[in-house]
């Protein structure tokens, strides 16, 4: 029996909440016998790049020097060390919010641009389905330009949005926090 393949992209580690739907949404298949296998995508966190942005914006790009010649006892390493092990057990946590659903689940840090990732990631498990998981992006949304959006451009299969930290009912419903935004 062929696997049934679910690539997930996700902006943050998933919570016990978003695994339970996640999971959900392929019960069915699962009481009918047919193996269910998530792999989830998570960015992996440009620390130093951040540093640099924010520095930018700070000097207001009056200086010429990049924010790091700027601050010399800024380790750009150790910054990009730090978000690396955030990145890695966010991605370990959300592994194991779904397996703890009894699902089986992979991950992976998505090291390049997170729509590649997911397109990668998809033609390499013949995945039947792909979900990303976001916080509400209102003004990216609105010019197609979330991750979902492109994705479904890139995509021949199901690409589902969700909502991270609400429920699925709450997002039709409109009481939660992304629902009631729009």
């Amino acid at each position: 029996m062929a696997t049934y393949d679910v690539v997930l992209l996700v902006e943050q580690a998933l919570s016990a909440a978003d695994a339970q739907q996640i999971s959900s949404l392929h019960s069915e298949l699962r009481e009918e016998g047919e193996q269910v296998a998530y792999h989830v995508l998570l960015p992996a966190d440009d620390a130093a790049a951040r540093v640099e942005a924010a520095m930018g914006g700070v000097t207001g790009g009056d200086v010429l020097a990049s924010p790091a010649a700027l601050l010399p006892e800024l380790d750009l390493q150790e910054i990009e060390e730090e978000a690396r092990k955030r990145s890695e057990e966010a991605l370990a946590a959300s592994v194991a919010a779904l397996t703890a659903q009894g699902v089986e689940a992979t991950g992976a840090l998505a090291t390049t641009s997170p729509i590649d990732a997911l397109v990668e990631q998809v033609r390499a498990v013949d995945a039947r389905e792909a979900i990303v998981l976001t916080r509400p992006h209102l003004v990216s949304e609105l010019f197609h330009l979330d991750w979902t959006s492109q994705a479904r451009r890139k995509l021949d299969l199901p690409v589902l949005h969700l909502l991270e930290h609400e429920t699925i009912d709450e997002q039709s419903a409109g009481g939660g926090e992304g629902a009631s935004l729009i």
